[in-house]
């Protein structure tokens, strides 16, 4: 087995500030920079998992060389400058750098993972893109690595590979069960965040039927991480804030797919991992989707007191934004209790936080949440409500919004539009979004989408004779249904 030490030179100085990118950056917060980053990257057909902290590790000069995703980014976002013009070292620098630090470290490269500690596997990387001063994690490659996009996605869209060795480290196979499980490290807890990342931006543009069960295997594989332990700490810290994430992810799924008591068995660990280490961040995100799935599993009643709960524990966190989603949660509960008093209170609370705009204490699983999400989640309880007229405006709203990049979000809300319409008498405009919402069901796979349309269409057939009409329906009958 490879020892679970490295022996390299530290460097004499700490990283150098990249007061350019800073500049770049302007009066954005990180968090709207690293937005600004991700549509970017979308633009010219590349993914990146860009958040505040890597921002603030660019400016702080940990990475001193984007990899080449980043690069291709950087460079489309402001033509005609150089990596050296936006603050980073030239690549060849930085290889230079690397090759003879690991010249000078007697550095033993495994190639199997399972024998493999975080500073080694780091250590083998072929990306040469943080800076070696680092006097706890030497060879953390985070980000910068490839790894959970050659682990998580595959050539097929919207396929997640299943968990194997390489995104967190951990042997599966037999053989491997029988051989003491090593301790883990930052690099882990890295890939781990990655893969809550990738599994999120897989679900906004693909919906969850085509996802859930692969996305089951690394969770088992994250809480697989736990039991085994952590060499500090802030990584045993990461450790349990990313496992907890990546349950409440993974219940999504199940949620979106229609498997709702896989969903709130999914919620429930996150809860329990959120409260075992005193996370409030966590723990609020967790009942969130817990008030979430109460709504739509009929027990409106729980969905009001898990979103309240929710609220209790977020206000240490000091994000409006989270409040305002937490207070339409709220709201959706109301609507499903008829209580219309109730609900248009706790909506004029969800748009008063709304406006307070963003900040940088906004949790990075919220950016879903914009003006879009506010207006879809309206229309919903105004629906619930049974006002068509008024849900079919927020629902217009919201789809009309929405970011191109959330693919199911536009379905989702479209699908919304289409059953206020038909349930508000206006088939005709009804069965022209459902159209819209079909073409979108070629690239998006949501049992819950595909059961807001069946439901659209039965409402419809007693106007089938209308030509929009019957076209929709014999359309939509035509489209097999996700199992």
């Amino acid at each position: 087995m490879a020892s679970s030490t490295v022996t390299s030179s530290r460097p004499d100085r700490p990283p150098r500030p990249n007061l350019a990118f800073r500049q770049l950056r302007g009066q954005r917060s990180p968090a709207e920079f690293a937005a600004v980053i991700r549509r970017a990257a979308l633009e010219i057909g590349e993914q990146v998992s860009c958040d505040a902290r890597y921002i603030g590790r660019v400016e702080a000069g940990e990475i001193r060389c984007p990899n080449y995703a980043y690069e291709r980014v950087f460079l489309h976002m402001f033509p005609g400058r150089t990596l050296t013009d936006l603050g980073f070292a030239p690549r060849s620098s930085v290889r230079g750098r690397r090759a003879r630090d690991t010249e000078d470290a007697p550095l033993t490269c495994t190639t199997n993972p399972a024998n493999a500690t975080s500073e080694t596997s780091g250590a083998c990387e072929p990306y040469e893109t943080q800076t070696p001063y680092d006097p706890y994690h030497p060879h953390d490659t985070y980000e910068e690595s490839d790894v959970l996009r050659r682990a998580f996605m595959t050539s097929g869209g919207a396929t997640v590979a299943a968990a194997s060795l390489g995104p967190v480290g951990l042997a599966l196979d037999a053989s491997a069960a029988q051989r003491p499980v090593r301790r883990a490290g930052a690099s882990d807890a890295g890939a781990l965040e990655e893969a809550v990342r990738r599994i999120r931006l897989l679900d906004d543009r693909h919906g969850a039927d085509g996802l859930y069960r692969r996305a089951a295997a690394p969770l088992r594989t994250a809480y697989a991480l736990l039991d085994a332990g952590a060499t500090r700490q802030t990584t045993a810290d990461r450790l349990y804030s990313g496992a907890g994430e990546l349950a409440i992810s993974v219940g999504w799924l199940a949620h979106d797919s229609g498997r709702f008591d896989d969903a709130r068995s999914h919620y429930a660990e996150a809860l329990a991992t959120a409260r075992m280490t005193g996370d409030p961040g966590l723990e609020a995100h967790a009942f969130c989707n817990t008030a979430f799935l109460a709504r739509d599993a009929g027990r409106p009643r729980e969905a009001v007191r898990a979103a309240q709960a929710a609220q209790r524990v977020a206000r240490p966190v000091g994000s409006a934004r989270l409040m305002s989603l937490l207070a339409l949660r709220e709201a959706g509960g109301w609507a499903g209790l008829a209580d219309r008093v109730g609900c248009e209170q706790t909506l004029g609370r969800a748009q008063a936080l709304f406006e307070r705009g963003t900040s940088e204490a906004d949790p990075e699983w919220m950016s879903f949440y914009g003006e879009a999400e506010l207006e879809g989640l309206e229309a919903q309880c105004w629906s619930a409500l049974g006002d068509w007229p008024r849900a079919a405006r927020h629902a217009r709203r919201a789809a009309d919004l929405q970011d191109p990049h959330f693919t199911r979000n536009i379905a989702l809300y479209t699908a919304e539009l289409a059953d206020d319409l038909a349930r508000g008498g206006r088939p005709d405009e009804a069965a022209t979004a459902g159209m819209r919402v079909l073409d979108l069901l070629e690239e998006v796979q949501s049992s819950r989408i595909q059961t807001m349309l069946a439901a659209t269409a039965r409402v419809l057939l007693p106007h089938r004779r209308a030509s929009g009409v019957s076209a929709f329906l014999e359309r939509h009958a035509s489209v097999p249904r996700v199992t």
